[in-house]
């Protein structure tokens, strides 16, 4: 468990929502200040109430009685409008800044913490566990910070009246604070299962919806529902059991009211018969009991909310604690405009306890085209992770510009750099959104500019509504290649200084790879390419080739050099072309 998440233990959850609140103590306070003088204002009805009885039994004029007790009512009625109506506004902004700051975290988490974590998992965290903090803020809060004071005043009037009766009803409520006792564990627990539960379900609606075409064409519906299906039931377990805990409390608090009421009547009766105490005495403490059961019934309830509360408060925490990426200050508009140089020096790298890369060297020089080639594994993509610093390399060096990538601040690497990756990810959103988001003052000449070079501007003036196009979720409208060129011009956009294309064709029919590499070509006199090459089509015409093999570059060279020199490149080339491709005598297959 993380160090905040450790910090979100029930004892301890209280320190996470004062932190949260902070910006908001007056209003709260202020929340808290009003329920409790309605609160007072209520205290204040037994003892008017005595008075009165007393004023009638006597036979005196009780019209001042009367008008005070309706006074008190009126004032109770205010007071807690404006109590609730604060507390609960602030439970709203609460839950509003506890979604920013995860969401906030969740754009910056690191991408090896981001590989291993659930989408829907996070979306689960941002919905419905930030919605702790209104809890707290709400139910909780007044719960505990009024009505346990209420209680304790209660009490002390209660000690006014009557000794006897304030002993036996005690006793039942003490019953009823250690039964509560057993039971908040299990409504903590059983909370804590349903947020998990809730998690897994939205993880898996979003795994299924994400996937849809490849479910439907692959028959899997059944497959699928029926995983949806379970983890739906997994849920209705979970909130099953714990509806069961909070129907236990809330039955026990429901007790405790019939067997003090009863207790008091009881007891009460027979000292009113003895003469021990007066009839306004026994209905003033009769008041007092029905205003000590109300609040000892919404501290209870407050007690298992905030073991609910407490479940969602400890996964934010956990969610806020995952690692991010190093401090992202927005750098100033970029001035160098000049090609970068990228040099590996025996770079070493791997995931968990799989190596990638083992001491891999290469150089792309600056204004040039370098390819990279290899079987499927061999760590192509892997370089780019590791230029874009999504990872961080092992050992070796990573040259950018002839800086260490190290030394590099992140945001102004970042600006530099173009990349278009391997599967295109294109936003939900119109084709105007989809280019601008990361170039947001970018002209409508600049656009057109980055439509031409992609060749994508006829097929958007052909478009009804042009550049405001809807692309649909994921750009489910559009066909690969398109997505794959909407890719391109949004990488193009931001002028950079490095361009990274990880296999940015394998969608283009031959007449648009044939013109993609064209403009490659020509992008390259003012910008460095580097291209993943899994069909080696698109990159005959590269200045340098770099084979990898098992996380080596084995080979560097031309397209002519290498199809006649290393083996390996020679049989992905015969593979993918047909043919047998020429080798020179004597060269190694690996």
């Amino acid at each position: 468990m993380t160090e905040q998440a450790a910090a979100a233990r029930p004892v301890a959850v209280w320190r996470i929502f004062l932190g949260w609140a902070r910006p908001y103590r007056a209003r709260l306070t202020l929340g808290l200040v009003l329920a409790l003088l309605s609160a007072a204002s209520v205290l204040a009805l037994p003892l008017a109430t005595q008075r009165l009885v007393g004023q009638v039994a006597a036979g005196d004029p009780a019209l001042g009685w009367m008008l005070l007790i309706g006074g008190l009512v009126v004032v109770n009625v205010v007071l807690n409008a404006g109590s609730w109506f604060l507390l609960d506004r602030t439970g709203v902004i609460l839950t509003r800044d506890v979604r920013r700051l995860l969401a906030s975290r969740f754009v910056r988490v690191g991408i090896p913490e981001f590989d291993r974590l659930r989408p829907g998992d996070l979306l689960a965290r941002a919905t419905a566990d930030a919605a702790s903090a209104d809890d707290l803020a709400g139910y909780v809060l007044v719960g505990l910070g009024v009505h346990i004071p209420v209680i304790i005043t209660v009490i002390v009037f209660m000690a006014f009246l009557d000794l006897v009766l304030l002993g036996l009803t005690l006793a039942v409520v003490v019953v009823a604070f250690l039964a509560f006792r057993l039971v908040a564990p299990r409504i903590r627990s059983a909370s804590m299962a349903t947020a998990e539960a809730v998690g897994t379900l939205t993880a898996d609606l979003e795994r299924a919806l994400g996937a849809l075409r490849t479910i439907r064409a692959f028959g899997a519906e059944g497959a699928e529902e029926a995983r949806l299906h379970a983890a739906a039931e997994a849920v209705r377990r979970a909130r099953t059991r714990a509806s069961l805990w909070e129907v236990v409390s809330a039955n026990v608090t429901g007790l405790t009211y019939q067997l003090a009421l009863l207790t008091v009547l009881t007891a009460g009766a027979a000292r009113v018969a003895t003469g021990t105490i007066g009839v306004g005495v026994l209905v003033a403490f009769l008041l007092y009991v029905f205003y000590l059961i109300g609040p000892m019934q919404n501290v209870i309830q407050a007690l298992a909310s905030y073991q609910s509360a407490s479940a969602g408060a400890t996964r934010i925490a956990e969610a806020l604690d995952y690692p991010a990426e190093p401090g992202y200050e927005p750098p100033p508009p970029q001035t160098d405009r000049s090609p970068l140089s990228v040099r590996f020096d025996f770079v070493h790298f791997g995931y968990a306890a799989r190596p990638v890369l083992r001491g891999l060297t290469f150089t792309a020089a600056p204004g040039t085209v370098t390819a990279l080639a290899g079987a499927s594994g061999a760590g192509k993509s892997t370089v780019f992770g590791l230029i874009e610093r999504f990872y961080e390399h092992e050992d070796g060096r990573i040259l950018v510009g002839g800086r260490d990538i190290r030394d590099w601040p992140l945001a102004r690497l970042r600006q530099a750099i173009g990349y278009v990756e391997q599967d295109a990810p294109v936003l939900a959103g119109t084709i105007r959104d989809n280019l601008t988001f990361a170039a947001p003052g970018a002209t409508d000449a600049e656009l057109a500019e980055v439509l031409r070079m992609a060749r994508l501007d006829r097929f958007v003036a052909g478009l009804p509504d042009g550049l405001d196009t809807t692309v649909g979720h994921r750009g489910g409208t559009l066909s690969g290649g398109e997505r794959q060129r909407l890719a391109i011009a949004r990488a193009l956009l931001r002028r950079p200084r490095l361009l990274l294309l990880d296999e940015a064709t394998s969608h283009l029919d031959a007449v648009n790879e044939a013109a993609l590499r064209d403009t490659v070509r020509a992008i390259a006199r003012s910008v460095t390419v580097i291209v993943v090459a899994h069909r080696l089509s698109t990159v005959m015409d590269a200045d340098r080739i770099v084979v990898l093999d098992r996380g080596v570059a084995r080979a560097v060279g031309t397209h002519d050099e290498l199809r006649r020199s290393d083996r390996l490149y020679a049989d992905l080339l015969s593979s993918q072309l047909g043919g047998a491709a020429p080798v020179a005598p004597g060269v190694p297959a690996s």
